[in-house]
């Protein structure tokens, strides 16, 4: 029987921990996964399909494994009291084609995103590093501070900065209560300049983040930008930075963070040293020095979801959630007014 796995369920099964650890083997792994298809329905509404595949391995035993995630996005579906971006993923057999189960897509990919910019920061950023700051205040804000908070104890300081500073204190308010220590603030100009590690997720057209702002020994982590018109950061810290992707074929023709550098000839291709593959694989160098600036651009890949599904059914097949999860679960019923990357 075709199973239906809830948004809570997922968020349930997806501890960061675990989760970061199976996208880790997922990255070195490999997988099939094209750049998304996008295909405009009419003048407005938008329907985006994310397949992958992993070949069957005898070495291992290791089955394969095959997944879709179909996202729409329907500007006008508010006026039916729906949301604008809906996801579903669907995951299939790999040797007979046949689905296996249904997983809530908006959980899955809010879950996965955050999983895989704390993967990139464990690899990246400095290991002394002790002050977070988060861009953004939308839905997934909330899941990059709990991700990062929970495959780095040794933070001291956690920061949450927004456009609406009412937004952001009331968002720092409830992580708090989670135990998590999410401080608001207001100026984004000094938060940046004091903080270790900078996770922005923003709809952002226009750059937030000032290279001038960052400090020796920063990472920064752009999430929120998952288009040629988006940008998170500036030339001058793009500039600065020792860039790393999560997958070049992605990172390289959808993120306006790079694209519209490389256009203006600010950077040049031979900048973007690695993708993340590379780096779990050893074959390349995160950081080469200390004081180094390193910048994580992700636009999102299909991979990411294949593993998060698989990891979702596996551990209900051995009997749920396992107990001692990295929150309290609030995340399941968290939902922020404004949209995220449907990728």
């Amino acid at each position: 029987m075709l199973r239906f796995y809830s948004a809570d369920e997922v968020h349930r099964a997806l501890a960061f921990p675990r989760l970061v650890t199976a996208l880790e083997r997922a990255f070195a792994l490999g997988a099939a996964a094209p750049l998304r298809h996008v295909h405009a329905l009419d003048e407005s509404d938008l329907l985006l399909l994310m397949p992958a595949w992993r070949a069957p391995r005898a070495v291992d035993g290791d089955a394969g494994a095959l997944g879709i995630k179909m996202v729409t996005v329907f500007p006008r579906a508010v006026q039916h009291g729906a949301a604008t971006v809906s996801a579903l993923y669907v995951l299939l057999d790999r040797t007979t084609g046949q689905p296996r189960a249904l997983l809530d897509g908006e959980a899955l990919t809010l879950r996965r995103t955050a999983a895989a910019s704390a993967l990139a920061a464990r690899l990246m950023a400095r290991s002394d590093s002790s002050t977070l700051l988060v861009i953004g205040t939308g839905k997934l804000a909330p899941f990059l501070l709990r991700a990062h908070c929970a495959l780095r104890p040794g933070l001291r300081r956690v920061l949450l900065w927004g456009r609406s500073p009412q937004r952001a204190a009331d968002l720092a308010h409830g992580l708090r209560a989670e135990g998590l220590p999410v401080q608001p603030v207001d100026d984004l100009a000094l938060s940046v300049r004091g903080a270790d590690i900078v996770s922005c997720a923003t709809t952002a057209r226009d750059p937030i983040v000032q290279g001038r702002w960052l400090a020796a020994g920063t990472h920064l982590d752009l999430v929120g930008g998952f288009t040629r018109s988006m940008r998170e950061a500036d030339d001058e810290a793009v500039a600065y930075a020792r860039i790393i992707v999560d997958t070049y074929a992605g990172a390289l023709a959808e993120a306006g963070d790079l694209v519209v550098p490389l256009g203006r000839g600010v950077i040049t291709r031979d900048r973007v040293v690695a993708e993340l593959a590379e780096l779990v694989r050893g074959e390349r160098q995160a950081r080469t020095d200390a004081a180094q600036i390193t910048l994580f651009k992700s636009v999102g890949t299909a991979l990411e979801d294949l593993a998060a599904a698989e990891l979702v059914v596996a551990t209900h097949a051995m009997g749920g959630a396992p107990s001692g999860t990295d929150e309290a679960f609030r995340a399941a019923g968290e939902r922020g007014p404004s949209p995220d990357s449907p990728g």
